[in-house]
């Protein structure tokens, strides 16, 4: 009998303890979803982690990707500066647009210095379109805008 009792005080000890484990991966699980995820950062909701590039533009040593997030359904720019000297201030852009290719909402990003790189926030949704662009203070090279994915 005293047996029985020891392995079951040590049964419901393990068992209280597997309680407080998290699952594995829910500490990362993405924290929004679609239109949710609208100027949230990619990063801070756990979003980046499995993210793809659909798209890259090359604009004067100005490299900017279309990231996409599976597990949130949202988008954003990601920018690097691969021009040195960078003297020039430049922006990327990410765009949304409806399905009949009417533009809904846009978010920037300044391009860090030479060698760096950032993120804008994201849009999010599955049934829009998404482009990214670079652009110049001044206007001093023309715009450049990948195609819409």
């Amino acid at each position: 009998m005293r047996k029985n009792s020891a392995r079951a005080a040590l049964v419901s000890a393990a068992a209280m303890a597997l309680t407080m484990i998290p699952l594995a991966g829910t500490s990362y699980a993405a924290s929004c979803s679609g239109a949710g995820c609208d100027n949230k950062g990619p990063a801070t909701y756990n979003c980046d982690a499995n993210a793809s590039t659909m798209r890259t533009l090359n604009s004067n040593s100005r490299v900017a990707e279309l990231r996409w997030s599976h597990d949130c359904i949202a988008a954003w720019v990601r920018i690097k500066n691969n021009a040195d000297p960078s003297v020039y201030t430049s922006y990327a852009t990410i765009e949304k647009y409806d399905g009949a290719g009417k533009f809904i909402k846009s978010l920037s990003v300044t391009t860090p210095g030479y060698g760096g790189s950032d993120w804008s926030n994201m849009l999010g949704g599955s049934t829009y379109y998404y482009r990214v662009c670079v652009r110049f203070d001044d206007d001093l090279y023309p715009l450049q805008c990948s195609t819409k994915w």
